[in-house]
């Protein structure tokens, strides 16, 4: 088994629209259906809302809980209002890792460019509502307050260079991480068939490596949250 097979875009129904390749890939695919996973889940447990929740609401709440808590304990109040998409962009990151789990299934986050993308929306956004809420102000993030305007010629591009490439480093961390990780528990997987005859102690390797890949799914959710979370922070309240 082709260890990066799970990570090639495939063509399901091809699609032109005014002479737009708008084909139907299963990276699209799979986007489309954690979408539709994550509506379901929520749908389904708080189907019905009671004061003493049920195990399916209490499900669906709990990481909503723990993720606005996150989001107030890095932004302050001031978080609050965008915790749905801190939230949206956990979900979507956190299920695109695990699906990939699965054999024969398709990894969206490990293509650069769907993390990019994604990284680039919450840029682009935190970038807006720091120019919205503070003005001109916003430009102090590239200069502090208390520097020497002596060091200006040089800290100014460093903090520019740094802030431009928030959204990069964001994508590629998740996009290594993701790549490495199923990568080689793809590549564990075919050597367990292979030493099936040494009994279970393969196959048990494989399942505590692939716990710990469940672990990784949910740790780099959570730092593409947080960090999210930390960049939004400047917008919010600045240097």
């Amino acid at each position: 088994m082709d260890p990066l097979a799970q990570f090639q875009v495939k063509t399901l129904f091809p699609l032109k629209f005014l002479g737009i390749d708008i084909s139907i890939t299963n990276s699209s695919a799979y986007m489309i259906l954690i979408t539709f996973l994550v509506l379901l889940f929520f749908k389904w447990g708080l189907r019905h809302l009671s004061l003493v929740p049920s195990r399916w609401q209490s499900a669906a709440e709990l990481p909503v809980y723990l993720l606005e808590k996150m989001v107030q304990e890095v932004n302050g109040v001031q978080g609050v209002p965008f915790v749905p998409m801190i939230c949206s962009a956990f979900f979507f990151v956190f299920l695109g890792n695990v699906l990939g789990l699965f054999p024969y299934a398709f990894t969206i986050t490990g293509q650069l460019i769907v993390n990019l993308t994604l990284a680039l929306i919450l840029f682009v956004f935190a970038t807006a509502v720091g120019l919205y809420r503070q003005g001109v102000g916003y430009m102090r993030i590239f200069f502090p307050k208390d520097v020497p305007w002596v060091i200006a010629p040089v800290l100014v591009p460093i903090e520019v260079i740094s802030y431009i490439s928030r959204p990069v480093s964001l994508s590629v961390r998740l996009f290594v991480n993701m790549l490495a990780g199923h990568s080689m528990m793809k590549i564990i997987g075919t050597f367990v068939i292979m030493m099936g005859p040494l009994g279970i102690v393969p196959m048990v390797l494989n399942v505590i490596f692939t716990g710990f890949e469940l672990f990784i799914a949910f740790l780099q959710a959570y730092v593409f949250s947080i960090l999210s979370c930390i960049y939004l922070n400047d917008a919010l309240q600045g240097h």
